[in-house]
């Protein structure tokens, strides 16, 4: 699926790092059924609780004052990652997959953000992703190729 993305990094001589926590690592994972893979992809956490969002960088107090579920904490997630890596672009996703999180009920519960961070420009390109259907593999796939256009769009500018 990321054939084209991977192959864009390796004539770029970019690499890239991911923190995931919806996907569950399926970013990465995407990647890594790339061959040239070990040369762009230098890291991926997948970050599911907050506890450990907080142990990659991503500020307590945003998760606070935003929640986890916001566009606040994919930044953070992402430039965190990038900066941890030393990588050129950097992925965070975070997000509720059509279910309720007792441990954080805020937030609507079919709402994804993502954001990746272009260290080089020091900016950030972001976007929220609606998943609409109950599987959790179909909306991660869903998230996976937004990601996957979203970065090709970044890579062609």
């Amino acid at each position: 699926m990321l054939k084209e993305l991977v192959e864009k990094l390796l004539d770029l001589g970019k690499t890239i790092s991911t923190m995931e926590s919806c996907t569950g690592g399926g970013v990465a994972n995407a990647i890594t059924n790339i061959a040239g893979a070990s040369e762009v992809l230098k890291f991926s956490a997948v970050t599911y609780s907050n506890e450990f969002k907080i142990k990659m960088g991503v500020s307590s107090e945003i998760i606070d004052k935003y929640s986890v579920y916001s566009m606040e904490t994919a930044e953070e997630m992402s430039k965190n990652i990038s900066v941890f890596t030393n990588s050129d672009f950097g992925v965070g996703i975070t997000g509720k997959l059509n279910s309720n999180d007792g441990s954080n009920p805020e937030g609507e519960n079919d709402i994804v953000f993502v954001s990746i961070y272009d260290k080089e420009k020091d900016k950030y390109y972001n976007t929220t992703i609606k998943v609409l259907v109950q599987s959790r593999e179909k909306n991660k796939e869903l998230i996976i190729t937004k990601i996957n256009d979203l970065i090709l769009e970044i890579l062609n500018q």
